[in-house]
């Protein structure tokens, strides 16, 4: 049963903001349409009357270069001044709205984009039907999708190491994606089946994707030495912008979508770790110290009993959480649980990315040794990574999932370290991927958001996904494959709307640029928001 609760300030904002938006769009197309044509009749007749003048070519691909979609439109964005661009908006300036067609498109199309999702989540338009796990067809598609993927999808890469030069390829960016990318699938295979056995399996996954950021933001900061606003508030937009708007038209709470909340943190927490006195980074012991200090925080945060109600309870009104079946539960529990459960792996990501050129040229040395060396030395890794992986499963892995949680905080790590371990051993298996699952890999925040209101359903405020979609009913492997079809279809539409928007209104080198625009958005923001409230107090007094 739908209980879409009752209509709040942020979805009637949200309406009085994409309505306008929407509108202008179907009017900028129209726009271009009958420019497009007036243009091509003119070009026409002058076809006829005369062979060709050099300059009017010149100047009508110019026009017709301008009236595309083309690269040219987010500069003119850029080069106009903020109040400018509003009062165009509003006043509907013609060749305005011509200049910014490609941006009030991906507008409209993300607006859009989020309607569907309230239809399909908050609406009776679609029905729902209840999970069912059954291990052999759970296992059955997939192990079929790997072997579609081995079979379409595999390459070799030719990259070179950043560090050496050489194809090395240890943990290169198209292993990373891949493994990002089978770990989603059976993760929201998980979720869709309610395959609650794997739950353990789903710890350390998650735990992967925290070390991946404490690996991947370690990386990018200690070499590109890049610690400016522009480039800090686009990583801010990529985990937040969609998930925002998600908050807003669903009315959920932000940690619904515990991921993201997580990641911000861990992200935040590695910019600060290298962007304080970065100038020392290259400094052996200052960098141990930021480490240990790492170490310390979350010591002192997590493991001291009372701390983090203090830290975090200023944060309340967007870290809480209050799920529908559970009100009794306190709104900071949620929090505490997912932050806490891999509140160190972070850190050893760090680490790994910090040896990382260390282990590199380790490795480029065992490449170069004798054959009988080289082979004796990576048989002794495998048969160690092996070993130690079969132990964490039979003591650790194999315990029931509340014990399980317990231990995972300080042993996450250790499968991670396998895995790599047994993936980076010869340098045939460093230089391929499947690219299917990078393919994948690359749009995790999204299909992770999704999944929750248009693959699964929850029909409630701040409701965990328990059901189904159901657009075929009765026929549920027909229904699976369609509801997959739109799910991953709209989760990639979504990943290329959300980084065209973040190229039109974050700029990477202005930062007077960066911050007009940020007021300005705060500004309609707050003007939206306080017109929904007077709307929605206007019916309680008639």
């Amino acid at each position: 049963m739908v209980n879409a609760g009752p209509l709040m300030p942020g979805q009637v904002s949200f309406l009085l903001g994409f309505v306008p938006v929407f509108v202008t769009w179907i009017y900028s197309e129209i726009l271009e349409y009958k420019r497009y044509s007036s243009h091509s009749k003119v070009h026409s007749d002058s076809n006829l009357l005369e062979l060709a003048n050099e300059a009017v070519k010149e100047e009508d691909r110019a026009v017709l270069l301008e009236g595309g979609l083309t690269k040219t439109s987010p500069a003119k964005f850029h080069t106009s001044s903020v109040k400018s661009n509003l009062l165009r908006f509003v006043s509907m300036d013609e060749s305005f709205l011509l200049e910014n067609r490609a941006t009030l498109r991906a507008m409209a199309e993300f607006g859009a984009i989020l309607v569907y999702f309230y239809v399909c989540d908050r609406t009776n338009m679609l029905a729902e039907s209840t999970k069912n796990y059954n291990r052999d067809i759970f296992l059955f598609l997939y192990f079929l999708l790997i072997i579609v993927s081995g079979i379409t999808s595999f390459k070799k890469h030719q990259d070179k190491s950043a560090f050496t030069g050489k194809s090395i390829h240890y943990l290169n960016r198209h292993q990373t994606e891949e493994w990002k990318g089978w770990m989603q699938v059976l993760f929201l295979m998980y979720h869709y089946f309610a395959a609650t056995e794997i739950y353990n399996a789903i710890r350390v996954f998650i735990a992967a994707y925290v070390w991946m950021t404490g690996f991947g933001n370690f990386s990018y900061y200690y070499i590109r030495k890049d610690f400016s606003l522009g480039r800090f508030a686009q990583m801010m937009w990529r985990l937040n912008f969609f998930v925002a708007f998600c908050c807003i038209v669903l009315n959920n709470d932000y940690m619904l979508y515990y991921i993201c909340p997580m990641h911000t943190l861990f992200t935040l927490m590695v910019y600060g770790a290298l962007g304080i006195f970065n100038k020392y980074n290259e400094t052996p012991a200052v960098m141990a110290v930021k480490i240990f200090a790492c170490f310390v925080v979350v010591i002192i945060i997590w493991e001291i009993p009372g701390v983090f109600d203090i830290v975090w309870s200023p944060f309340l009104f967007f870290l809480g959480y209050t799920d529908p079946a559970k009100p009794e539960v306190p709104r900071l529990h949620e929090w505490h649980f997912r932050s806490g459960l891999d509140r160190y792996v972070w850190i050893i990501g760090m680490l790994y990315a910090y040896y990382h050129p260390n282990v590199e040229k380790l490795m480029e040395k065992l490449e170069e040794a004798e054959p009988k060396r080289r082979h004796t030395i990576k048989a002794g890794v495998v048969t160690f990574s092996v070993f130690v992986g079969y132990m964490w499963y039979e003591y650790i892995y194999k315990l029931d999932k509340i014990t399980y949680n317990k231990l995972h905080p300080y042993t996450s790590w250790i499968p991670i370290t396998v895995y790599i371990c047994l993936r980076n051993f010869t340098q045939q298996l460093r230089g391929c991927s499947l690219t299917l699952f990078a393919w994948l890999g690359k749009i995790t925040l999204e299909t992770y958001v999704s999944q929750f209101h248009i693959w699964l359903r929850s029909s409630v405020p701040n409701g965990q996904p328990k059901w189904l979609l159901s657009i075929i009913p009765n026929y549920p492997m027909l229904n699976f494959m369609l509801t997959t079809a739109i799910y991953v279809l709209v989760s990639h539409r979504l990943f290329e709307l959300t980084n065209s928007l973040k190229s039109v209104f974050i700029p990477t080198k202005d930062n007077r640029r960066l911050l007009q625009n940020f007021l300005a958005g705060m500004a309609v923001v707050v003007s939206l928001y306080s017109l929904a409230f007077v709307l929605l107090l206007v019916p309680n007094k008639a």
